[in-house]
């Protein structure tokens, strides 16, 4: 008995706290990430995620539990890809280049109202431990929209950045390109790990998180 209550005091409840804020925010972006991916697609004509359910913000249709792992512990992390079938598409490039789109366009507009309701309590609420940590929660789910948005508009494959800019070239080469995508994942892998360019992204997202507070009268 003396052990477990050594080992309870022994808890530091802020870091868990912490931790659960940022699996909280993890599920939360990762899922509208995918859905809108999935309803992009169906608006568009495409009824494939929708037969395999993937049209849902339950977050455990969408989670790959190694990439929220990842996310978690690195900051780089991934869900299940939603499946497109691009021969549903009028246009099949540019449907795709539109479904690639929409995933970080929702974490903007995500982290645009996340902000949205932290200036709202900001503002509001008095002050409380409860409310000072909703407000700190919200400002960091909003930061973490924000850097899972812009990376994915990175042009490198299979992030989504790289199927718009791709749309522009000639079918033969979007083919090729696509054919050979999960080479590209490769490569994504290594630039994380060695840390390469993470000094323009982190200066993109203190841009864009700035200008977003800016927006929203902070």
């Amino acid at each position: 008995m003396n052990y477990l209550q050594e080992l309870w005091n022994a808890l530091d409840f802020g870091t868990l706290r912490d931790l659960l804020v940022r699996l909280v925010s993890v599920f939360l972006c990762l899922t509208i990430h995918e859905t809108c991916h999935g309803l992009a697609a169906y608006a568009l004509g495409d009824p494939t995620a929708k037969r395999m359910h993937r049209l849902s913000l339950n977050p455990l249709r969408h989670i790959d539990w190694f990439g929220l792992l990842m996310m978690v512990v690195a900051g780089f992390g991934w869900a299940k890809p939603v499946p497109v079938d691009s021969r549903y598409f009028k246009k099949p490039k540019q449907g795709m280049a539109l479904t690639a789109l929409a995933g970080p366009v929702s974490n903007l507009l995500l982290a645009l109202l996340l902000l949205f309701g932290a200036k709202q309590i900001y503002l509001r609420a008095s002050y409380s431990q409860l409310n000072q940590d909703i407000f700190s929660s919200l400002l960091t789910t909003a930061l973490l929209s924000i850097g899972l948005g812009l990376f994915n508009l990175i042009p490198i494959p299979p992030l989504d950045g790289s199927k718009v800019l791709f749309a522009l070239l000639p079918d033969r080469q979007y083919n090729f390109i696509l054919k050979y995508e999960r080479i590209g994942m490769l490569v994504m892998l290594a630039l994380v790990f060695l840390n390469v360019g993470s000094s323009y992204l982190t200066s993109a997202i203190r841009f864009v998180f700035n200008g977003m507070c800016a927006l929203v009268g902070f």
